[in-house]
């Protein structure tokens, strides 16, 4: 039996673009089939996830598919392609480092030393740092070493039932994050999975809530990479009121130095919106930091997803360097101290956001991210059909 598999890019120009799609194989194992694209012989990597009674999710990436195009695969018996090392999770001492095709991208730090958990470095599509390594190094000549909870790419909050789980006072004692367990990491072909959850916890050190963390790494070229977070809040410690503030941000990015806007970089929204005047406390689907590393441009995008409370999100974006997804802070951004942004969590209850990171080369433009958008939240749809064998 051999099972065809047609993607329909839809109105979209498809590139790297992750896919998925369900389909029954029986009882013969993802390992024994072959997936290629229909008419060649050249074999496409893709993952395989259980979902029970001979059912799988098969992941896979395609490379490149005009919008209205469609491309067809067939999936038949026969030895699974390999990709290199592909996306590799290599677990260390209070530390898991990230590599894609061989190369370091990022390293997932959460030992007790740090508040929070964060990556760092991100490395850009020319081998070098595209965010800032203060205060995890203080060697980096020309490097502001401002705000030291800034630490690259982060999750935090500034008022979690008034305690504050965004910034480090050392000498008041600040909320921190920790993990209940090491991270289970899964690497594979595609793409690498590491998921934790977290306490977060009060300056005294109560248990104000819980959250699940998966980080999803895709194995995309250099200049594409994307990865993918998603955060879960549980209350169940009580309820819990996520406040009104401007500092916070469910997905965080602190940018290298020579990337700020107030230098030589430059912020954009969605709409266009340009640089700190145009997009501090304003709402879009997605924002882009971009600005020189060592001689190239380059750039990091954080998406919002539709599912996220209160899509489209607001955005805490800053010229000297700092972007976060905000859905809280409206009384700041709005600037009307009548409004009251905060979000309440019944005992029990449970909140969830979506975010692609995507580090690029170029300009938001030249990177094509509003397509690149699309391929997140309109992913193209596949169409299974079997052929009897």
């Amino acid at each position: 039996m051999a099972l065809h598999m047609t993607v329909n890019a839809g109105e979209h120009h498809r590139r790297h673009c992750p896919v998925s799609a369900v389909v029954d194989l029986g009882e013969r194992a993802p390992s024994s089939w072959r997936l290629v694209v229909r008419g060649s012989a050249a074999a496409v990597p893709f993952q395989a996830e259980p979902l029970g009674e001979g059912r799988w999710r098969l992941t896979w990436v395609v490379d490149d598919l005009p919008a209205r195009a469609s491309a067809a695969y067939e999936l038949a018996p026969g030895a699974a392609a390999t990709a290199g090392p592909g996306v590799e999770m290599l677990p260390g001492k209070d530390a898991v480092d990230i590599r894609v095709g061989g190369s370091l991208l990022t390293t997932f730090h959460y030992g007790e030393a740090w508040s929070r958990p964060f990556l760092h470095p991100l490395i850009g599509p020319y081998g070098d740092p595209v965010t800032r390594a203060y205060p995890v190094r203080t060697d980096v000549a020309g490097e502001k070493q401002d705000h030291p909870h800034h630490k690259s790419v982060w999750v935090a909050w500034g008022d979690v039932n008034g305690t504050d789980n965004w910034s480090e006072n050392r000498e008041k004692g600040h909320a921190k994050q920790r993990l209940q367990a090491p991270p289970r990491c899964e690497s594979g072909p595609v793409r690498g999975r590491l998921e934790a959850s977290l306490d977060w916890v009060s300056e005294k050190g109560a248990k104000v809530l819980e959250e699940d963390r998966s980080i999803t790494v895709w194995n995309l070229p250099a200049d594409l990479r994307a990865i993918d977070l998603e955060v879960v809040f549980r209350a169940t410690c009580g309820p819990v009121r996520f406040g009104d503030t401007k500092e916070g941000g469910i997905c965080s990015v602190r940018v290298a130095t020579s990337m700020d806007a107030a230098v030589n970089g430059t912020i954009v929204n969605a709409y266009g919106g340009t640089n700190e005047a145009e997009t501090w406390g304003k709402r879009a689907p997605w924002c882009d930091y971009c600005g020189p590393v060592q001689g190239h441009t380059v750039g990091i995008a954080i998406f919002d997803h539709p599912d996220n409370l209160r899509y489209p999100t607001w955005w805490h974006v800053r010229n000297y360097g700092l972007m976060t997804a905000n859905p809280f802070g409206l009384s700041h951004f709005l600037n009307d101290r009548t409004l009251d942004g905060s979000h309440r969590l019944p005992a029990g209850g449970t909140l969830a956001f979506r975010y692609r990171v995507v580090c690029h080369a170029g300009t938001a433009a030249e990177a094509g991210l509003a397509e690149r958008y699309h391929d997140f939240i309109n992913p193209p749809r596949v169409a299974v059909t079997a052929e009897p064998g």
